[in-house]
């Protein structure tokens, strides 16, 4: 008689327990680990140089006679920047077009008396040799006076002018700068241990504290070929276009640069509860009929907008809970209300608004 009234014990409580676990099932949100591809960024400090840059000079001693140009002004390759006194190759080139002129006539009047049998081959071979000694003497001249016009080398926006009409161009002196802004280009160190990382077009961000809200975005071009032995850091270049002219030679930039795409699991960052420097999320298990919440302990990798990866402790599309999970047990029943997706807000689930 005792043994059977313990039975019958056993099977209320065991009833009661079952009962006590459907009324305390909690109503959780959930959302699915997704497995999504990741990449470390590398963050460094680089100075901007221009994409081409040159100092204009003159190449031979001269006074400057006239200057085309303003401060800044944009120019076009092959553009006339200044002139330098040239009267003499002037005079020079008057004498040479004219020596040429008669050289040519002559061997024009040999050369039809030659084809008709009056004149000798010889006479006709002296002539074309004094046409070609004009055209060679032609050409001398011209050398020279365009030596005396000091052109924009490439297309370009110039600096200041650091001469005036009548001052003595040497040449090594300065008259300005010209700077092709059309892209410009960033130099940046990169620790040895990422060198694996790095690589021709990677893209990547920069900023500057003159732009607190602009992102210029680039791509890296090349690598050095050595490391540097003090620093153990190798250099690289990346390429920044400019079309609205924003950056200028020697400013300092913040360089961000993603680096190789890898395969990671992420869950909303609501998922995560902490204590301390542990880690933990619960994960409904969906394998008995009712559904139960499962304490587990997770490694936390890079952090997101919204979202946070897991280096270990969960598995793709695994449902973790993002909403009721504070005041969750280990293996305590619940309630799923609502899946995020995407399309709703957790505000929105709570009001249980419908997929849109």
């Amino acid at each position: 008689m005792k043994n059977r009234m313990l039975e019958i014990l056993k099977v209320v409580s065991a009833g009661l327990l079952l009962f006590g676990s459907q009324a305390q099932a909690s109503e959780v949100i959930v959302a699915a680990a997704q497995r999504v591809s990741l990449s470390d960024p590398i963050e460094a400090l680089g100075t901007l140089r221009a994409k081409e840059m040159a100092e204009i000079t003159a190449s031979i001693t001269e006074t400057i006679s006239e200057i085309r140009f303003s401060d800044g002004e944009r120019v076009r390759a092959g553009q006339v920047l200044a002139a330098l006194t040239n009267r003499e190759q002037l005079a020079e080139l008057a004498g040479a077009e004219a020596d040429l002129q008669e050289a040519q006539r002559q061997y024009n009047r040999i050369l039809d008396l030659a084809e008709r049998g009056q004149e000798s081959r010889a006479m006709l071979d002296q002539r074309r040799r004094e046409l070609e000694t004009a055209q060679a003497r032609l050409a001398g001249v011209q050398a020279r006076l365009s030596d005396r016009l000091i052109t924009a080398p490439f297309d370009g926006v110039l600096g200041l002018r650091n001469a005036s009409v009548g001052s003595l161009m040497t040449p090594g002196r300065i008259l300005t700068t010209v700077v092709d802004d059309s892209a410009m280009q960033v130099d940046f160190g990169v620790p040895e241990l990422l060198m694996a990382a790095i690589q021709p077009g990677l893209e990547l961000e920069a900023r500057s504290r003159a732009w607190p809200e602009e992102i210029f975005r680039g791509e890296v071009i090349s690598l050095s070929n050595s490391v540097d032995p003090v620093t153990r850091a190798f250099q690289v270049r990346a390429e920044l276009p400019n079309p609205d002219g924003m950056l200028k030679p020697g400013m300092l930039m913040t360089v961000t640069v993603s680096g190789r795409l890898r395969e990671a699991v992420v869950i909303p960052e609501e998922a995560i509860l902490s204590r301390g420097r542990s880690h933990h999320v619960f994960v409904v298990d969906t394998s008995t009929e009712q559904p139960r919440a499962q304490r587990r302990t997770v490694e936390l990798g890079r952090r997101l907008p919204g979202q946070v990866e897991i280096t270990s402790g969960l598995e793709p599309d695994e449902r973790v809970v993002i909403h009721g999970g504070f005041r969750l047990a280990d293996g305590q029943a619940v309630t799923v209300t609502a899946e995020a997706d995407g399309t709703r807000s957790l505000a929105q689930m709570l009001a249980g608004e419908p997929t849109s």
